[in-house]
């Protein structure tokens, strides 16, 4: 191993971790830190992963797009970034593609991603559920 390899796992950010798996498709909530002044404020952005680029933790990046006001808005976040103070996801999307970019040119219900079905969930519910013990979703 050379240097620059053990100086990558010695400092790998634990939080990008405990992010949960997305993939191109998904809807999925960011929420960020933003700097007004001297004050910090958490906002939200809500929206569907475009792509992910990047091989390593630290130049691994994410695009979110969404529709504000009838405009079409992207952001690229990076996995590594401080700001990010967490991710939610919201729905799994059925694509085939890495990379989503045909979206930009839909609008309206062509521009609807399918949504995966949950089978597993619920199958683990309903045997927790007649074994008499409470499942959390």
């Amino acid at each position: 191993m050379n240097l620059i390899q053990v100086a990558e796992q010695a400092f790998v950010n634990e939080a990008a971790a405990s992010y949960p798996k997305f993939k191109a498709g998904d809807t999925i909530t960011v929420t960020y830190k933003i700097k007004e002044g001297d004050k910090f404020r958490l906002q939200n952005f809500r929206g569907v992963v475009m792509g992910i680029k990047g091989a390593s933790p630290f130049t691994k990046t994410f695009t979110i797009r969404k529709i504000s006001g009838g405009i079409g808005v992207e952001r690229i976040f990076p996995f590594n970034s401080p700001f990010i103070n967490s991710i939610e996801l919201n729905k799994i999307g059925k694509v085939r593609r890495a990379k989503i970019n045909y979206l930009r040119n839909l609008s309206g219900k062509k521009a609807r991603i399918k949504e995966k079905t949950r089978v597993i969930l619920a199958a683990e519910n309903n045997s927790a559920s007649e074994n008499g013990e409470t499942a959390e979703a």
